[in-house]
C-alpha cells in the first residue's frame, strides 16, 4: 500500500514538473488553494487575480469531492509539498534520525496555527487584490520557472519545511497548511474511513505510531478525524490486518472493505473530470457589464495582444468604457480570458447603437482623458486588425444573440 502511494505521489510530482518546466504551463492555475484565494473576488466582481484561472475552481471542486468521498487524499497522494515532506522524514528515519514525538496536547495546539495562517492570507489577498502570499509560498518557490517572482522569504519557508520534515513528521501539513483548513470542513463528514475491529486487534499500537498525522488509531473504532489522509500507513503497519483488525472502506452501517485501487481510481476520475471541464467550459476570468441588455444583442470574439493579466484586463475595460469621440454607446458586456502573449475577449453590445468597427476603435485608438487633459496610448493590438485600414474586412467571429425574455 505504501509503495503504491509512493508511485502515485511521484507520478503527480513528475507530471507537475513536466507541465511547468517542459510544457511551459502555469502550476498556479491548477492549484486548488488558488481557487480559495480567488473565490471572493470572482463571486463579488467576476474577476480573477493575476496568474489564476477558472481552472483553479475546477480543480478545487475536484479536490473537495474527493475529500467528501475519501477524506484528505489530496494531501496524502497529490500534494507535492506533502510528498516531499513525507519522503524527507522517511529518508531521515532510514539514516537513523527518528522524528520527534510531539505530545498530543502540544500537537492539538499547534494544529490551530493553520487557521490564523489562512485568515491572514485571505485578508491580505482580498485587500491587495493580488497574490501577496506568493512571496512566501514554498510550493511556488519549488515549482515555478518565474525566478524573478520568487522572493528570499519563499526559500526561507521552503528551507524551514525541509528542516522541520527531518525532525518532525510532516509539520507543515499538520500545523500550518492553509488548504488543510478548507479540506478539514469536508473531510470531517468524509464517506470512507479506517475501521478497527476490537476483537481482532491485538493492541500493539503500531497503527497509531505509523500515522503521519498523529491520529490515535489504536484508540478509535472508526477513524473519522478530519486530518486523516487515507494513506493506509496504519493498515500497512498492522500485524493483525489479515484477521481484519484494520480495514478501509464505507461506514460500518454499509459494511465491507475497499481496495486501495478504488481510492486511486476515484481520485484520478475526479481530477481528470476537472481538467476536461476546465477546457470544455472555459468561464471568463474577467467580466464587466454596463447598462441593461436590449431586446437583441450581438457579440464579437477578439484575440488581443497585451491582454495578459487582471491588471491589463482592467485597463482593457477602461478603454471600452471610454467617454471621448470613440466611446461605445449603449449596452456593453466584457468577458475576457487573459493569457501571456495573446488573450481572448468577447464583447457583447447593442447592434442598434454600435458595431464591430466601433468596438475595435475603442480598444486600439488613443484615449483622450478630458479630466487630465491627457492622451493615453492603447497598449492593445487586435489580431488581424490594422487601425490604419478602416475598410479592412472583419476577421473575428461575430454573432447575434437574443436579449432577455
Amino acid at each position: 500500500m505504501i509503495t503504491t502511494r509512493r508511485i502515485v505521489q511521484l507520478a503527480f510530482l513528475v507530471l507537475t514538473l513536466v507541465g511547468v518546466f517542459v510544457v511551459g504551463g502555469n502550476a498556479e492555475r491548477w492549484c486548488p488553494f488558488g481557487g480559495v484565494e480567488a473565490a471572493y473576488g470572482y463571486i463579488k466582481e467576476g474577476n480573477l487575480l493575476c496568474s489564476l484561472g477558472v481552472s483553479n475552481f475546477y480543480i478545487l471542486a475536484a479536490v473537495i469531492i474527493t475529500t467528501l468521498l475519501l477524506r484528505r487524499v489530496f494531501c496524502g497522494y497529490m500534494c507535492p509539498i506533502g510528498a516531499l515532506s513525507e519522503w524527507l522524514g522517511r529518508g531521515a528515519a532510514r539514516l537513523g534520525l527518528r522524528p520527534a514525538v510531539v505530545p498530543p496536547r502540544v500537537d492539538g495546539t499547534l494544529r490551530l496555527l493553520k487557521y490564523p495562517v489562512l485568515a491572514i492570507i485571505l485578508f491580505i489577498t482580498y485587500r491587495a487584490g493580488e497574490l501577496l502570499f506568493r512571496g512566501f509560498d514554498p510550493c511556488y518557490a519549488l515549482l515555478s520557472r518565474h525566478g524573478e517572482d520568487i522572493t528570499f522569504w519563499a526559500y526561507v519557508v521552503a528551507a524551514g519545511i525541509v528542516i522541520g520534515s527531518v525532525l518532525v513528521t510532516m509539520p507543515f501539513c499538520r500545523w500550518l497548511c492553509p488548504l488543510a483548513v478548507v479540506l478539514n470542513a469536508f473531510s470531517q463528514i468524509g464517506f470512507a474511513r479506517i475501521k478497527r475491529d476490537q476483537g481482532a486487534c491485538i493492541d500493539c499500537g503500531k497503527c497509531a505510531r505509523a500515522c503521519p498525522m498523529a491520529i490515535p488509531v489504536d484508540k478509535l473504532l472508526d477513524v473519522t478525524e478530519a486530518r486523516c489522509l487515507s494513506c493506509m500507513n496504519c493498515v500497512e503497519a498492522c500485524p493483525a490486518v489479515k484477521n481484519g483488525a484494520l480495514t478501509w472502506g464505507p461506514p460500518r452501517s454499509i459494511g465491507g472493505r475497499w481496495p486501495q485501487g478504488a481510492l486511486i481510481a476515484i481520485m484520478l476520475a475526479c481530477v481528470s473530470a476537472a481538467v476536461v471541464a476546465a477546457y470544455a467550459f472555459p468561464l471568463p476570468s474577467f467580466s464587466q457589464t454596463r447598462g441593461e441588455p436590449p431586446a437583441r444583442t450581438a457579440f464579437v470574439d477578439l484575440n488581443v495582444k497585451g491582454l495578459n493579466c487582471r491588471g491589463s484586463a482592467t485597463l482593457f475595460g477602461y478603454f471600452l468604457q471610454r467617454d471621448d469621440l470613440d466611446a461605445v454607446p449603449g449596452y456593453l458586456k466584457i468577458e475576457a480570458w487573459p493569457a501571456p502573449g495573446i488573450g481572448r475577449a468577447r464583447i457583447h453590445y447593442d447592434p442598434a447603437r454600435c458595431d464591430e468597427a466601433a468596438i475595435k476603435r475603442a480598444i486600439t485608438e488613443p484615449y483622450f482623458e478630458a479630466a487630465n487633459d491627457n492622451w493615453r496610448v492603447s497598449p492593445f493590438e487586435i489580431e488581424g486588425y490594422d487601425p490604419l485600414e478602416a475598410d479592412t474586412p472583419p476577421t473575428s467571429s461575430t454573432a447575434a444573440e437574443p436579449g432577455p425574455s
